[in-house]
């Protein structure tokens, strides 16, 4: 009789941990991370393996053997790794995105054209005052767009310095909440609801790595995640309950670098938000190296023409621009419209032939065209890398699909079992209730 009271109890325990299973799974179906749980029963074994009459003694009761998570550790790395994909794109498209604000917000190409057409205004009419001053205006106006140019760039390189020190920063806060997530799994029990939950913890803190820089990991048989960041898995970041710091460098040019402060090793990320900054860092540097050629031929060019010139006063002429501490920090330093040299020396000031060398230098420098070529160039960057990011939005959606496929609950599924693991406690506890009315029959028998 005490079997049977044994039997009906490990049942109500058994299946009480299958229904708190089943009810985790249903009240946390939405929760982003977590992955559905199974309890696993097993038969108890029997004391003695065999009774005494020779049979095979069985049917000793039910008893929770663990809690089984569903995942799988490759859908769990395609995820990763096709995050990390689109994550770069993603910083990339919006880097991109704000080169090409920088470069038309202030009119650069149309202010150069104003320009050129006002000195044509001015060799139309040598001795008139007002094409003089509209030139000057306009050389004002080309030389502000440049200034201003050159320092929304210096505004974006600032910006990329504070993105890639704030996700430096998150992906070590990550790496040290790993770490205690690792000294976690030490001090539970394999297979446990509570292992399951660390396991939930890491998945997440994995995913959110992989949206900062492409990792590699390796789980060891307790779940504990290694960690390798950047291209081909690169050098550890997170071992066991220890996680190194990631440090952010500018090196020549304004390439960004990234060194682990421990192991003092080199990491060099192809996926996640800081390739997209190093590829956005090296795209503002080229911008700003092109604008600065361009600012440089076009000043020289005309500071050459200008002072090769005889103003209306018959004086050799000046500067017409001046420049600062960078190429594309330009002044105009003529204030008096009398000073443009429109003549070539010795003619008169009647004489516009000194600004016909003017026109040839718009051929030849092509300023213009190679200010359009710098923004379409970074416009069709922009186009292509838009095109491969909703490839791999695709790519990601079908891994998060696949991975949801084994990991995800379904509620419909969850109910069935709901209502099994109900009908089986009912029925253990009916077991216990016939053997208590047994026992009392028998002992009001004596």
């Amino acid at each position: 009789m005490s079997d049977m009271l044994s039997i009906g109890a490990s049942g109500v325990r058994a299946y009480q941990a299958a229904l708190t299973t089943v009810s985790d799974n249903i009240a946390k179906a939405a929760t982003p991370g977590y992955a559905k749980r199974t309890t696993d029963l097993s038969e108890i074994a029997p004391a003695t393996g065999i009774n005494s009459g020779g049979v095979n003694a069985t049917g000793q009761g039910v008893v929770v053997s663990g809690v089984t998570r569903s995942a799988d550790a490759l859908r769990d790395a395609d995820v990763r790794t096709s995050g990390s994909d689109l994550a770069r794109s993603d910083t990339s498209i919006q880097w991109l995105g704000r080169i090409e604000t920088a470069l038309t917000g202030n009119q650069l190409g149309e202010r150069l054209t104003s320009f050129f057409n006002a000195t044509k205004s001015v060799a139309a009419d040598p001795t008139a005052t007002v094409p003089r001053s509209a030139m000057l205006e306009q050389a004002s106006a080309v030389a502000g767009s440049f200034a201003a140019t050159g320092k929304a760039l210096d505004a974006l390189d600032a910006d990329i310095d504070s993105t890639a020190a704030n996700a430096a920063s998150t992906l070590n806060r990550l790496g040290t909440a790993l770490a205690k997530v690792n000294d976690g799994f030490a001090r539970v029990q394999p297979g446990s609801g509570g292992a399951a939950a660390l396991a939930d913890q890491r998945d997440s803190i994995l995913d959110q790595m992989s949206a900062i820089s492409d990792v590699s990991v390796a789980l060891d048989p307790y779940g504990r995640a290694t960690v390798k960041l950047g291209n081909g898995g690169g050098a550890t970041f997170v071992s066991g309950n220890q996680s190194d710091t990631l440090l952010v460098q500018r090196g020549e040019k304004g390439v960004i670098g990234f060194t682990l402060q421990g192991s003092q090793a080199t990491v060099t990320p192809s996926g996640g938000a800081l390739a997209g900054v190093v590829e956005g860092a090296a795209r503002v540097s080229d911008a700003r190296i092109n604008l600065g050629t361009i600012a440089t031929a076009f000043t020289d060019g005309v500071n050459a023409v200008q002072t090769g010139g005889a103003d209306l006063d018959s004086q050799p002429g000046a500067k017409l621009f001046d420049t600062g501490t960078s190429a594309t920090d330009i002044t105009v330093v003529l204030k008096d419209p009398r000073g443009i040299a429109a003549a070539d020396t010795g003619k008169g000031p009647r004489d516009n032939g000194n600004l016909a060398k003017l026109d040839a230098l718009r051929s030849s420098g092509g300023f213009e065209s190679k200010t359009t070529a710098l923004v379409s160039g970074n416009a069709a960057t922009l186009s292509a890398r838009k095109e491969v990011a909703e490839a791999q939005g695709a790519i990601r959606t079908n891994a998060l699909s696949a991975r949801d496929a084994v990991s995800g609950v379904n509620l419909d599924s969850e109910a069935v079992d709901l209502l099994r693991f109900q009908q089986a406690y009912q029925a253990s506890s009916r077991v216990i209730q016939v053997a208590k009315d047994t026992l009392q029959s028998i002992l009001d028998i004596r």
